[in-house]
């Protein structure tokens, strides 16, 4: 996905409140652990890192070092290992998300300028490239592919950011379906960003990024569940999120990207816990390179996130760096007792509709830097 160049961010109410369940557990929190990288344009340094990635067996830390053109590799302390592509290497022209395809080992990522998906091998040799995506539109400045990920069989979604919708493909690059459209209401999206599916339920978690919410879908693409919508900052509101991420135990990391934080909330869409807050006085804009980086907790745009092995990893877009968290407290969600609402939405949540729809307004990156967002 294209973030930084004519960048604009347009605020709209999806018009849907999501009601919790009556009982809930509030016992996940995030402890900061450790940086990864440092802004920059040489060997273990990054430059407006998105996807992140971490490789069985090896537990090596993959980035898209979207800027540098770029997979950055690192291990588990943080040590550079490799690079894969880089400029003028003629593989990649601005890498976004990343995953692993855990029946082959094989790496497909993002390539926005190039408008396709990059397959590489397990040691990063090129193998193939396969789809096209939507390029930018009048008053859109993302574009290209945007979350990716893999379901338990193998097939593999990606969000076509500017034609709102997911794109569903088998390992061999043949489009099989597309999901959503665009929209306000539950199952549409506006900027579908990130993405991530459950390996318990195989249920789909996406960033609705211009409706300032994310939703679940069943395997089948139906919507379960739809949170935020008005743009906001206080608990459990969102403002333009993009990455997302889900546990082993259905709990949801959101990076609540123009907050500069993570939220957190249980399967069933309840608020649990945040984590992080602004750098003091920033702007949206990348660090200079070799720039004293700032202090940890601290976030300049939030926009990937990967959890592994009780670590949720978190792209720091404008400070280029990831910071690596350690998830206390993790547990199972119960399924709700009583929920209070006009009806059932799929596997018992429930979304309500708002009286009233709030009215679009759309906010460039000047106004974002006058406001001081």
């Amino acid at each position: 996905m294209k973030f930084v160049k004519n960048l604009s961010i347009a605020i709209v109410s999806a018009g849907f409140m999501v009601l919790a369940a009556a009982a809930q557990a509030k016992s996940v929190s995030l402890e900061y652990d450790r940086n990864i990288g440092s802004p920059g344009f040489g060997s273990g340094q990054l430059f407006l890192p998105q996807g992140i990635d971490v490789q069985e067996g090896t537990g090596n830390v993959f980035i898209s070092d979207s800027e540098n053109d770029r997979v950055s590799v690192f291990d588990q302390n943080g040590n550079f290992v490799k690079a894969i592509g880089g400029i003028g290497s003629g593989l990649f022209d601005e890498t976004a998300d990343l995953a692993f395809d855990k029946l082959t080992g094989n790496l497909y990522v993002g390539d926005v300028k190039n408008n396709q998906i990059d397959v590489l091998d397990a040691d990063g040799n090129y193998l193939k490239s396969f789809g096209s995506f939507s390029p930018q539109i009048e008053g859109r400045r993302f574009y290209g592919p945007g979350g990716v990920a893999f379901d338990a069989v193998g097939n593999f979604y990606v969000a076509d950011y500017t034609l709102d919708t997911i794109k569903v493909y088998d390992r061999d690059g043949n489009l099989i379906k597309t999901i959503g459209s665009s929209g306000t209401g539950a199952g549409q999206f506006q900027g579908p960003s990130g993405l991530s599916i459950s390996e318990k339920s195989g249920n789909i978690y996406v960033t609705d990024q211009l409706n300032n919410r994310f939703q679940v879908l069943d395997p089948q693409g139906n919507p379960l569940l739809v949170v935020g919508g008005e743009a906001g900052s206080g608990r459990g509101q969102l403002n333009g999120p993009v990455a997302i991420e889900v546990d082993d135990e259905e709990n949801i990391y959101v990076g609540d990207t123009i907050n500069n934080r993570i939220q957190v909330f249980d399967k069933n869409g309840n608020y649990l816990t945040e984590f992080g807050t602004g750098v003091p006085n920033a702007t949206p804009e990348p660090l200079a390179p070799g720039a004293s980086l700032p202090e940890p907790g601290q976030f300049n745009w939030t926009v990937g996130a990967h959890y592994d092995n009780g670590k949720l990893y978190v792209s720091d877009f404008f400070n280029s760096r990831v910071q690596v968290l350690n998830v206390k407290g993790k547990t199972s969600i119960p399924e709700p007792t009583s929920v209070l609402g006009l009806g059932l939405l799929g596997l018992g949540a429930a979304v309500l509709l708002r009286k009233n729809r709030q009215q679009k307004a759309a906010m460039s990156l000047d106004e974002l830097e006058k406001t001081g967002v």
